[in-house]
Formats: C-alpha cells, sequence, structure tokens
C-alpha cells in the first residue's frame, strides 16, 4: 500500500492491516501489538522521515506467511539512526513528550530492524499457533 504523508492515513493503514490479520485468524493481543507498532512506525515515517510533505510516499508492504508476519514500512526521507535515540525509559527522559516510538517498536515485535539509511523500518511478528488460533 502506498499512502501520502498525511496523519490522517495512519488509522486506514492500521486497520486495513488489522482487518487482514483477523481474516487471518491471528489473536487479539497479537494484532494489537501488530497494531500499535504500525501506527508507530508510519507515524515516524509521516513527520520525521518525509516532514509532512504529501508529495512524498509512504509505502507500507506486508505478509502473513509460514507463522509469521513480515511488514517494511519505507519513507523518502534522509533517514536517521535509530541508535542515537534517546532512550525513553532514562530518568531524564521519562517527562519529555515524544520520543517512545522507536523504543515501542523494538519493544512490541519480535524483530525489528532499519536499514542502513535509516528510511525503512523491517519488522516481524511471529503468530503462535494454540487453540485453534494464530
Amino acid at each position: 500500500m502506498k499512502i501520502p504523508s498525511d496523519v490522517s492515513y495512519i488509522k486506514k493503514v492500521s486497520s486495513e492491516i488489522e482487518a487482514f490479520l483477523k481474516s487471518a485468524n491471528v489473536k487479539s493481543s497479537i494484532r494489537f501489538d501488530i497494531r500499535l507498532a504500525v501506527e508507530e512506525a508510519v507515524k515516524n515515517s509521516i513527520i520525521h522521515g518525509n516532514k509532512k510533505n504529501k508529495e512524498l510516499p509512504v509505502v507500507i508492504t506486508y505478509l502473513l506467511e509460514g507463522g509469521k508476519f513480515t511488514i517494511e514500512i519505507e519513507d523518502r526521507g534522509m533517514g536517521f539512526k535509530p541508535e542515537k535515540v534517546p532512550d525513553p525509559t532514562h530518568t531524564k527522559n521519562l517527562t519529555k513528550a515524544g520520543g517512545r516510538g522507536v523504543f515501542l517498536i523494538m519493544k512490541l515485535m519480535d524483530e525489528a530492524k532499519y536499514n542502513d539509511r535509516g528510511n525503512k523500518v523491517f519488522m516481524v511478528k511471529f503468530i503462535n499457533d494454540k487453540k485453534g488460533e494464530r
């Protein structure tokens, strides 16, 4: 899917992905983690990557296969170095507004990594196959 860099599209993206996962019988707690991580990544791409330039797209590609959900979110921005993002759990950062998106992505997904440029995130969530649900 390709969207313009407009924050009004964030919920559209996450809703479409959640509906896809629900149709594949992925349990709600896993869908919640994925939805939150996707919303954070798309928001970061729109705001920080493409600087809300509606002419620049955010491209989202996802797949559910073999008990594994993979998603890539790419913007056209200059990129960043995720290791340079301040730790939001550090005492001096606890009261700061913002700065938790990358942290949440890393905690909610089983795998999350950025390309060298820092304008594309690749995320993986393993889907447990128990009790008739994925």
